[in-house]
């Protein structure tokens, strides 16, 4: 086992943060619910500090117990799955799940039941994807391809209203996958420094893409998984509005981890919650769905 995993870090030149002759970092990710909710507290493992990996040529020695924020982002990669893997793996699928939209009170504004279909490209500009939502009165697709969304209802096309495209475009950029991926799309990463809340120890991770969109990760120093997310998006009256978007119930999927329920808040408001009910990688996805029927 030690030799796989070792094989596994020279082939995706990752720097794991933990001991691998001790502990297989997916099995022992997904066997960590306590780690799944920033609410829920968590014990440090005794006696497994982690090793300091070597800096790179020109880099300033990290400290012991210190890390690059480089060093971070690709061990939270190998956690998920190791970037060769994720690659081959997560090519194009299928997703299917149920969204909840809340009021202000907390209560349900609106459900719908959505399939996600995608096939990824070289980097999340160029990716495609297709969500298709099925509420009790309508149903409609919006569809990003090429870096554009527009929306289908009924065979024809439509623009989308601002705040629908605003979400969309936010849900993709600001996720998980963004630091999955983020040498893909030339981000850059830095180190925040390291925080304690609520009994977890965390690693906090900024990430800005080239378009200058920040995000600003919450990772586990024990699970190295993603417990939440945040950013902020500016209104039309120039006010920004801060998005949290915390994700639980992580599962192994294909050899990969993915976070089944999903929860949206919006300025400390619970405003979205996903649940995820199955996702499937691999899948034939054809590239007409994702074609604009007025071009």
């Amino acid at each position: 086992m030690f030799r796989l995993l070792a094989a596994l870090i020279v082939l995706s030149t990752l720097v794991v943060l933990i001991p691998l002759s001790r502990i297989n970092p997916v099995v022992a990710a997904s066997q960590d619910p306590k780690a799944q909710d920033p609410k829920a507290p968590a014990q440090e493992p005794k006696n497994q500090e982690p090793r300091n990996p070597q800096p790179k040529s020109g880099e300033a020695k990290p400290q012991k117990g210190e890390y690059t924020a480089e060093q971070i982002a690709e061990s939270v990669i190998l956690i998920y799955g190791t970037r060769p893997g994720l690659e081959q793996i997560r090519r194009n699928g299928v997703e299917r799940g149920r969204i909840a939209r809340l009021n202000a009170d907390g209560t349900v504004a609106e459900e719908a039941n959505y399939e996600r279909r995608f096939v990824r490209g070289e980097n999340l500009a160029k990716d495609k994807i297709r969500l298709d939502q099925r509420f009790p009165t309508m149903e409609y697709s919006l569809i990003f391809d090429n870096g554009k969304l527009w929306g289908i209802i009924n065979g024809a096309a439509f623009t989308p209203k601002q705040e629908a495209t605003v979400d969309f475009i936010a849900q993709h950029h600001h996720s998980i996958e963004a630091l999955l991926r983020y040498k893909e799309c030339g981000s850059t990463v830095t180190l925040v420094g390291k925080d304690s809340q609520k009994g977890l120890d965390l690693f906090v991770l900024d990430l800005t893409d080239k378009e200058n969109r920040k995000t600003r990760y919450y990772i586990s120093a024990r699970s190295l998984r993603v417990l939440w997310l945040e950013y902020e998006e500016g209104t039309p009256g120039g006010i920004p509005v801060k998005y949290t978007r915390k994700f639980l119930d992580y599962r192994l999927v294909q050899q990969t981890l993915v976070p089944y329920r999903i929860v949206l808040t919006t300025d400390g408001r619970q405003s979205q919650e996903t649940h995820v009910l199955t996702i499937t990688y691999g899948v034939r996805v054809s590239d007409s769905i994702f074609k604009n029927p007025e071009v």
